[in-house]
C-alpha cells in the first residue's frame, strides 16, 4: 500500500506545477494545495489539437517557428495532418529534439540532430518558448476543468512553485539554463525569484516517488533490500538505486551513484531510419523513408514482441510493390530479427548499466522497476526480464500510466518531501 499523505499545513492556497520536458514527448502534472486538505496529484490531460486525451496525456516536444522567430505551432498542433503543407507554404522552421542540446557534452558517437541553421534562436530561447507553451496549456486546463477555474487560477498564478525534472547527471550548469529559460518565458519574474520558486529533481528521484505512491517499492524494500529504478525514456535511460535508511520507514538513501545513458527509444528509431535509408536506397521508395520511420516509431517499435515473427510496416497504397525489397500492397515486410537488431544496443546498454549498478550498490538489490515511455515496449520488457532472471532479479512495471511517472513523481517529490531531506545522498 502507498504511504498516507498528510494534509497541507501551509497558510494559503498554492499551486505546485511540474514540467517533464522530454526529447520526444512532454507532460505536466500539478497539485493545488489547500490549507488543511490532503494534496492530490493531477495531470494536464487535454492539450490544443490533441486527438486522444486521458490520464497519460503527453504532447510531442515539437515547435514550428515563422521567419520572424515566432512560435506558430507547438505540441499536438505541430503534428496535424496539414502541418507539413502549411509549414512549407509559409516557410516555417521545425524544431525538435532540442532538449538534447541542453545536456552535458556527449561522446562523438551519439546521434544528435543539429538545430536548424536558419533559426536565430539559442537553446535557452527555444526551451523558454516551449516552457511558455506548457504554462499556457496549464492555465487554460485549470480554468476549463476546475469549478470557478478562472478565479482559482488568478488566486494561485503568482504563488506557483515549479518542479523541473531532468536526467541523472545534469547538474548546476543545466539547472542554471533551465532557470534562465523559465525567467525568459515569464514563468518567474527574475533569477532571484527563480532560486526560491523552482525546485529540481532528477528523473531517478521522481520515479522513486512515483513507485512509492503506486505501492510498488514498499514491499520490495522490506528486510532492507535495495530497489533499482530504470527510467527508460525517449533520449536517456536513467538508472538509480535506493534503500530505506536503517531504522526508518520513510527516509531513503541512494546506494550507488546514479547513471544516465543516451540509449532511449529515439535511438531505436534512428537505427531503424538508417536501415530504411540503406535498404531503400536507389529505389523509388527512398522518399517514403520519413513515413516508414514514423509508422515504425508509432506502432512497430511499441508492439514488437517476438523476433521470430515478421513485421509489417504500412506506408503506401495497394499499388506499391517491389518484392525484392519486401514491399507488397504498400507494406514493408521485415524479419523480426531486423527489428530486434534496432533494439539491441539499447537493451545491452541497459542490461550492462543494471549489472554495474548492482555490483556497486552497498545493499543487495533484488527488484528492478521499469518506468518511462520506453517501458511500454513489450520487447524491451521481455529482454530485461530474461537478462535479470539470470542475475536473480525481478523486473516489474507499474500497472498505471508509465509515461507520466516523472511528472507525477516530481509533484510527489515536492509535496511529500518539501524540505528535500527525505532523499539522502550519501555518496562521497
Amino acid at each position: 500500500m502507498p504511504p498516507t499523505r498528510t494534509p497541507y499545513s501551509g497558510p494559503y492556497r498554492k499551486l505546485i506545477l511540474a514540467f517533464d520536458v522530454g526529447t520526444k514527448y512532454s507532460g505536466i502534472s500539478y497539485s493545488i494545495l489547500y490549507p488543511g486538505v490532503v494534496p492530490e496529484i493531477r495531470g494536464v490531460n487535454r492539450f490544443p489539437a490533441q486527438k486522444h486525451v486521458g490520464r497519460d496525456s503527453k504532447i510531442p516536444t515539437i515547435m514550428y517557428y515563422d521567419k520572424n522567430g515566432n512560435v506558430c505551432a507547438a505540441g499536438a498542433e505541430a503534428i496535424g495532418e496539414e502541418i507539413d503543407e502549411v509549414a512549407e507554404d509559409e516557410g516555417w522552421v521545425k524544431v525538435e529534439w532540442f532538449k538534447l542540446h541542453l545536456k552535458p557534452k556527449m561522446s562523438s558517437g551519439e546521434m544528435i540532430p543539429a538545430l536548424p541553421t536558419n533559426l536565430n534562436k539559442t537553446i535557452i530561447e527555444i526551451f523558454a518558448d516551449f516552457m511558455k507553451y506548457l504554462y499556457q496549456c496549464t492555465g487554460n486546463y485549470i480554468k476549463e476543468t476546475h469549478g470557478n477555474g478562472g478565479s482559482l487560477w488568478s488566486s494561485v498564478e503568482n504563488r506557483i512553485h515549479f518542479v523541473f525534472s531532468h536526467p541523472n547527471g545534469w547538474e548546476g550548469p543545466q539547472q542554471s539554463q533551465m532557470r534562465r529559460a523559465a525567467v525568459l518565458a515569464g514563468l518567474i519574474p527574475d533569477m532571484s525569484a527563480a532560486q526560491d520558486r523552482i525546485s529540481f529533481v532528477t528523473e531517478g528521484e521522481a520515479n522513486l516517488h512515483f513507485c512509492i505512491q503506486n505501492g510498488l517499492s514498499i514491499e520490495a524494500l522490506n528486510e532492507r533490500k535495495g530497489i533499482l529504478i530504470v527510467d527508460a525514456g525517449g533520449d536517456t535511460v536513467d538508472i538509480s538505486s535506493y534503500a530505506l535508511r536503517s531504522g526508518s520507514t520513510t527516509d531513503f538513501e541512494e546506494i550507488a551513484a546514479p547513471q544516465c545513458h543516451f540509449c532511449g527509444s529515439v535511438f531505436v528509431t534512428k537505427r531503424a531510419e538508417a536501415f530504411f535509408k540503406d535498404h531503400l536506397n536507389n529505389s523509388q521508395f527512398i522518399y517514403d523513408v520519413p513515413i516508414i520511420t514514423d509508422m515504425f516509431d508509432k506502432k512497430t517499435k511499441r508492439f514488437f514482441k517476438d523476433d521470430k515473427d515478421p513485421q509489417y510496416i504500412r506506408f503506401g497504397t495497394t499499388k506499391d510493390r517491389d518484392l525484392s525489397l519486401g514491399i507488397r500492397a504498400g507494406q514493408l515486410k521485415l524479419p523480426g530479427s531486423n527489428i530486434a537488431s534496432f533494439f539491441k544496443p539499447s537493451v545491452e546498454c541497459i542490461v550492462n548499466a543494471i549489472t554495474e549498478q548492482k555490483s556497486l550498490a552497498k545493499i543487495p538489490i533484488k527488484s528492478v522497476f521499469l518506468v518511462g515511455g520506453f517501458a511500454a515496449s513489450s520487447w524491451l520488457y521481455s529482454q530485461l526480464n530474461k537478462a535479470m532472471e539470470a542475475q536473480d532479479m525481478i523486473v516489474s512495471r507499474p500497472d498505471c500510466h508509465l509515461s507520466k511517472a516523472v511528472a507525477d513523481g516530481a509533484v510527489s517529490f515536492y509535496i511529500d518531501h518539501v524540505d528535500e531531506s527525505e532523499i539522502s545522498n550519501v555518496l562521497v
